[in-house]
């Protein structure tokens, strides 16, 4: 089978097309999938340039969507013909985070190998069904950025019909937190540098849109965009260099999700300002099984559907992808398909 790996020390240069051997068949409680689609996220970038460090020859990508082809002793939950997507921590089935989540060790296309391959053969735990109707390409973007926008959400915020959600930028998490707000009966405000992408959010239902570029005190913007309450939840995607705008703009009780390292992984928090408005900042990444269950769920019952910004259509393009996304000129999700 092919499968795209990546070589030490990382690089997109050092992602290499590879025929490695088939998986064969699964064993006990493990299940055989033919794998069609993945979807791209900051993380996997991080992982493909090297500034997230793997083992040499690391079969790359943490989201995958396919069908299945063969079960094995034990498994009950799938049949053949079954379309699943993959899980970004396959060890945390259900319950509060833990030691067993700190880090990425089991994590696919990272601690792991993961899913740019034909064909893989893993515990059955390791996947969830995809949405009834969906492209392959589709349920590749559930994975990471959809079910991290979905806990930010309902797991952890418990949002309402009603409230107020700034999300910051238009990737793959902050359309679909736009997504999943608004079939909840939010208002939803958006956050870009560009023009173009703020007026397709407004076209996917956001509410109000700030251009941080020309507005660069957009945490006092969003203030006066709710007659001086602030936001009930903020999608906190740019990390130290947005954090004290975020905690400007939310509400007094409010709640930041705190979710991407975009400006860095280091900086000066206004804990004064913090306290003052007694915010609850939670720190996240994805989130567990049965609530990769219950967004598909929702999905199937919202009619939500993935915003593809640009989809490539074999394994041996993932480095062009990779490029297009160092560029940030996408708006939702980037997919390749094979």
């Amino acid at each position: 089978m092919q499968a795209m790996i990546l070589k030490s020390p990382g690089g997109l240069e050092n992602l290499q097309l590879v025929d490695l051997p088939d998986p064969g068949k699964p064993g006990p409680g493990e299940i055989r999938v033919a794998i069609h689609a993945t979807s791209l996220n900051f993380h996997d970038l991080l992982v493909a340039q090297g500034a997230i460090p793997t083992a040499d020859g690391r079969i790359m990508m943490a989201d995958g969507a396919g069908v299945v082809e063969e079960i094995g002793a034990g498994v009950s939950e799938f049949k053949v013909g079954d379309h699943v997507v993959s899980g970004f921590f396959p060890q945390w089935q259900d319950g509060l985070s833990s030691a067993q989540v700190g880090n990425f060790a089991q994590t696919p296309g990272d601690g792991a190998h993961g899913f740019a391959a034909e064909v893989v053969v893993r515990p059955a735990s390791h996947f969830t069904l995809a949405p009834k109707g969906w492209r392959h390409a589709e349920a590749a973007t559930i994975t990471t950025s959809g079910l991290t926008a979905w806990r930010a959400l309902v797991g952890d915020a418990q949002i309402k019909a009603g409230d107020t959600i700034l999300t910051l930028g238009t990737g793959g998490v902050s359309i679909t937190a736009l997504q999943i707000a608004k079939s909840m009966g939010a208002r939803v405000i958006v956050t870009s540098s560009s023009d173009e992408k703020l007026a397709r959010a407004r076209e996917l239902g956001a509410d109000e849109v700030i251009n941080y570029r020309s507005t660069p005190e957009w945490g006092k913007a969003v203030q006066q965009l709710t007659q001086g309450q602030g936001a009930d939840v903020v999608i906190e995607l740019g990390g130290p260099g947005t954090m004290a705008q975020s905690i400007e703009a939310v509400r007094v009780g409010g709640h930041i999700a705190l979710i991407g390292v975009l400006t860095g992984r280091e900086g000066v928090i206004p804990t004064s300002l913090l306290m003052a408005k007694q915010a609850r900042i939670q720190g996240l990444i994805v989130g567990h099984r049965r609530q990769q269950q219950d967004f598909v769920r929702a999905l199937e019952q919202t009619g939500i559907r993935p915003v593809i910004s640009d989809s490539y259509g074999t394994l041996g393009d993932l480095p062009a992808a990779f490029q297009h996304q160092q560029n940030a000129g996408h708006f939702g999700k980037i997919t390749v398909e094979w």
